[in-house]
């Protein structure tokens, strides 16, 4: 794995080049006056995708007046 540092300014200037260099595994750290501050990786995907009804009998309480019109919204209607 590739490690690149860039100071702020710079980071700036090539934002775009950096996020995908991140996006390949590659470790972008990202400096303030030489000292790094942060690393720039990629946000990890759910592990499996949702699936329509998984939430089904967890649902404890529902208010009786769940589909009530709030007041002063009754024009909404």
């Amino acid at each position: 794995m590739s490690k690149h540092k860039f100071n702020i300014a710079e980071a700036k200037a090539h934002f775009s080049t950096l996020v995908q260099k991140a996006m390949l595994g590659e470790e972008v750290i990202i400096a303030k006056d030489n000292k790094p501050v942060l690393q720039l990786v990629p946000l990890k995907k759910p592990g499996q995708p949702r699936k329509p009804g998984s939430g089904k009998g967890q649902i404890l309480y529902i208010a009786p007046d769940f589909d009530a019109t709030p007041e002063g919204f009754e024009d909404y209607t």
